[in-house]
């Protein structure tokens, strides 16, 4: 691949991308948003009750939660106790509001106690299906082993855990840790994500800049890294840098950061001539 193609390829695919941010949510994330907004965060001796109770829950909600998003309980299974806080005004036994006065001053609801109700994790419902996030899909052959090596050669030490997940990859200071056993194309796009991380936010550059604006370059060059080889991630990299709070002009502004790191990504990966010429 030529240097003049490698440029070319990245600035169609920033362009595209920037195109797709400025029509806002995806349908997709709108609906990944609407789901995950439905379930709580769970303090600590809440998360503790559940793991006592059912270590290999994932997601719990309370029926009519699971109900709203058409999922019904399975019948005979049993729900999870957990304790769910009181909030609102206390009344003594005369009826009057004990926390009358306080309730005037700030006019806020107070927590006052708890009680016990039960919840179900995911796989003890059936129904439809939960909006997930695209996925990357797609043949990565050759270009997966060649990004290994670029790795390597960027002096950046790579291995795989299960502990890390939720999360696909994780780097930090040469070091990549990326999710067992995912498929093939998501690892490489992962990897691509990762690796921008260490080309571009270590050192000052990484003090100069926030979170949002690292989470969006490292996903635009993951984005444009994919895309120009084949790959197809539907809006996977648009909804992961809107989940950031990222956006087209976040993104312009990364441009070239963005495009520089693709484009020596991209060179580091491509198939040697001699290669090309047997496949021909």
């Amino acid at each position: 691949m030529k240097l003049e193609e490698v440029n070319q390829r990245t600035k169609e695919a920033v362009d595209f991308l920037v195109a797709a941010l400025e029509s806002g949510h995806s349908e997709v994330l709108t609906a990944y948003l609407s789901a995950m907004a439905k379930f709580h965060t769970y303090s600590f001796g809440n998360i503790l009750l559940i793991a006592r109770q059912k270590p290999e829950a994932t997601n719990v909600a309370g029926i009519r939660t699971w109900n709203s998003l058409g999922r019904f309980v399975k019948r005979g299974e049993k729900g999870i106790f957990i304790l769910a806080p009181m909030i609102g005004k206390k009344r003594s036994q005369d009826g009057e509001a004990t926390a009358e006065g306080a309730d005037k001053k700030d006019g806020q609801p107070r927590l006052y106690g708890f009680r016990g109700v039960y919840v179900f994790d995911i796989t003890q419902t059936e129904g439809k299906e939960l909006a997930t996030l695209t996925e990357v899909s797609g043949d990565v052959s050759g270009y997966r082993e060649r990004l290994f090596k670029f790795v390597e050669g960027q002096s950046v030490e790579l291995s795989f855990s299960e502990r890390i997940a939720p999360a696909k990859g994780l780097s930090h200071g040469g070091k990549i840790t990326l999710l067992s056993g995912m498929q093939p194309a998501e690892e490489f796009s992962t990897l691509v994500h990762e690796i921008a991380h260490e080309m571009l936010h270590r050192g000052e550059r990484r003090t100069l800049t926030t979170k949002q604006v690292r989470e969006t370059e490292a996903e635009a060059v993951a984005f444009v890294v994919c895309q120009s080889i084949g790959l197809r991630n539907g809006t996977a990299s648009q909804d992961y840098i809107q989940l950031w709070h990222g956006d087209a002009n976040l993104l312009r502004e990364s441009l070239e950061a963005v495009q520089q790191a693709a484009a020596v990504i991209l060179g580091g990966i491509a198939p040697e001539p001699a290669a090309l010429a047997a496949a021909a």
